[in-house]
């Protein structure tokens, strides 16, 4: 028998084609798979801002946060917060309620809300938006609450598409959604929500929530009776306000004596 040839005692050839590119195929699935999956994943990332940057050498609007109460009250409160803060949620649903009531309302003190968002919080320049785009129609307060008390629905440990969660609070609070949806999508208030962090890096905010009472700076979500004990204080440290000038011929003005009678 001829080198190569069929005798009963040959080698029989087998075909390894078929099974050697099996595994190869079935790698190729898992890659084009994986693929498809972190395409999507970036996809919907993409539904949420993200972490925003701004150049440090930009000029910024004027940091004005967002006032209630009177702004001539004699203790203002600043709070410097981020949306998506636990400590921040902790303090407006459960101190601020009895602030707003008890000591705004009152006149005894204004308080004054500064976006800080921070950069560990994927979805919180989206709160920021959501508030500041209902502030637009003059509810930025009940934005604010409901963002607050719905934290668990949108944080960025829940979902990486937040926008869905703000559209319904802002058709809860009948605002006009296609005013409300083209100034979030265009991000209108970047520039003023950065101020107001900006403010709060001057003033070495590091952490949220972070009160500013008086010449107290207050770290930490605070109960209501620590709070009104700064309240207290600052109001006990403030300038009397000034005596009514009388009427007529005894007023005085400063440096001008009054007029003497004939």
């Amino acid at each position: 028998m001829k080198p190569g040839g069929k005798g009963p005692n040959a080698p029989k050839r087998v075909d390894v084609r078929g099974s050697s590119r099996g595994p190869f195929y079935a790698l190729l699935g898992v890659i084009a798979a994986a693929a498809v999956a972190f395409i999507g994943y970036q996809a919907m990332q993409s539904k949420s801002s993200g972490i925003i940057t701004i150049d440090p050498n930009m000029t910024l609007p004027e940091a004005a946060g967002y006032l209630a109460g009177n702004p001539a009250a004699p203790v203002q409160i600043l709070e410097f917060a981020d949306f998506e803060c636990p400590a921040c949620g902790s303090f407006a649903t459960l101190t601020e309620p009895d602030m707003r009531k008890r000591l705004i309302e009152t006149g005894q003190a204004s308080f004054r809300f500064m976006d800080y968002p921070l950069p560990i919080h994927a979805n919180t320049w989206d709160a920021h938006f959501a508030a500041a785009c209902a502030n637009e129609q003059g509810k930025f307060w009940e934005m604010h609450d409901q963002i607050f008390a719905t934290q668990d629905q949108w944080n960025s440990e829940t979902t990486n598409r937040p926008k869905a969660i703000f559209s319904r609070l802002a058709r809860e609070l009948a605002l006009n959604e296609s005013q409300w949806e083209e100034c979030y999508d265009s991000q209108k208030y970047k520039l003023n929500i950065a101020a107001n962090q900006r403010e709060g890096d001057r003033r070495m905010v590091s952490s949220t929530p972070t009160f500013v009472i008086g010449d107290k700076v207050i770290r930490g979500a605070l109960g209501f009776d620590q709070l009104k004990a700064y309240v207290d204080s600052a109001a006990a440290k403030a300038p009397a306000a000034p005596a009514p000038v009388p009427s007529g011929d005894t007023a005085l003005t400063k440096g001008v004596p009054a007029r003497k009678s004939k």
